[in-house]
């Protein structure tokens, strides 16, 4: 066995869990910042080129719902950003991360070009790996979803707000 100057530091020679840990929260909390300062290519930036991106629901239901690759996820970026006055702020309200695991509570506001308020909460649990998100699968109010996206308004020009009525 080399003498212990010749070997290389355990601190040195990987990060540390812990620090790898704290760098995916980080990584997390700067995709949600970035899509609420519209910076949907930065958003995108964050992610692996082999991203996985699943939304709870059902695709013959709700468009968005299903699994993505990141081509399809910036389709449905861009197409909720043209539908909302001025974008979609995501306040990150908690996270908790291990290893290469995030979960993230997020809570959601915005108003669509018609009007209405979108105002949902989300868990995200995602998987960062090499200074990228690689899996997110996105849990999320899907009566709101649709009662603010695509129910057509009532005939008096009312329409739903957070509580459906």
């Amino acid at each position: 066995m080399s003498p212990w100057w010749l070997r290389p530091a355990a601190a040195e020679a990987a990060p540390s869990a812990g620090s790898r840990t704290e760098a995916n929260k980080k990584l997390a909390s700067e995709f949600f910042d970035r899509f609420s300062a519209n910076d949907i290519a930065g958003a995108l930036a964050t992610m692996a080129d082999d991203v996985t991106w699943w939304i709870v629901g059902k695709p013959e239901l709700l468009p968005a719902a299903g699994n993505h690759g990141k081509e399809q996820i910036a389709r449905v970026f861009h197409r909720m950003a043209g539908q909302l006055k001025n974008g979609l702020r995501m306040t990150v309200k908690s996270s908790i991360a291990e290893g290469d695991q995030v979960a993230v509570e997020v809570e959601s506001h915005g108003e669509l070009q018609n009007g209405r308020i979108y105002n949902n909460e989300y868990h995200f649990a995602m998987t960062i790996r090499d200074g990228k998100i690689r899996a997110v699968r996105e849990y999320l109010d899907t009566q709101h979803v649709f009662a603010t996206w695509f129910q057509p308004a009532a005939p008096d020009g009312d329409h739903f707000d957070r509580r459906g009525t």
